[in-house]
């Protein structure tokens, strides 16, 4: 019963403009924003960006695990040498620093991941303005982007989206 009803109402609707696509001629495109946030120079840039602020924190942590791969195998070469209070110690320190380790590194994660979204909506909404500057300078009557099935090259403005983009550096 739900697929009839929509089926009813996009058939409805396809009427409808195909009613008012005879009275007037639309101009209608189809933007592929996928391609536009993955080929912005925008997005490169912010890419570089958020590499070199995250650079240092990941050396660090990548240090880190150096120095605890050094004790783990300073323990299981050495703990039969050692004596038991010594080698409850160093056992103690490593899983401190695994702890530590493990903290750090899920911090690290999140930070980057809200500092890659706020990347991410910039870009979105730069994107979303050269769209609508763009619609709105060559008066297309409609815009499509995700969702659509098929767009023919006839009214993808894909290209012509990311040369504006490409304009605004």
């Amino acid at each position: 019963m739900k697929f009839f009803n929509q089926f009813l109402v996009a058939s409805l609707l396809t009427i409808a403009l195909m009613g008012v696509a005879q009275a007037a001629d639309i101009k209608v495109g189809f933007v592929n924003v996928a391609r536009i946030l993955e080929k912005a120079p925008q997005a490169e840039k912010a890419k570089i960006s958020l590499e070199k602020e995250f650079s240092p924190r990941n050396k660090k942590l990548l240090a880190s695990q150096k120095v605890i791969k050094k004790l783990d195998e300073k323990l299981a070469r050495d703990i039969k040498l050692m004596s038991e209070t010594e080698a409850r110690r160093l056992q103690r320190d490593v899983l401190e620093k695994k702890r530590a380790l493990k903290r750090d590194q899920e911090e690290f994660r999140e930070d980057f991941n809200l500092r890659r979204n706020e990347e991410l909506a910039k870009l979105q909404r730069l994107v979303f303005e050269a769209i609508k500057g763009l619609s709105e300078a060559e008066k297309y009557d409609l815009v499509l982007h995700d969702g659509v099935v098929y767009a023919s090259g006839a009214v993808d403005i894909t290209n012509k989206v990311q040369k504006r983009l490409a304009s605004t550096k």
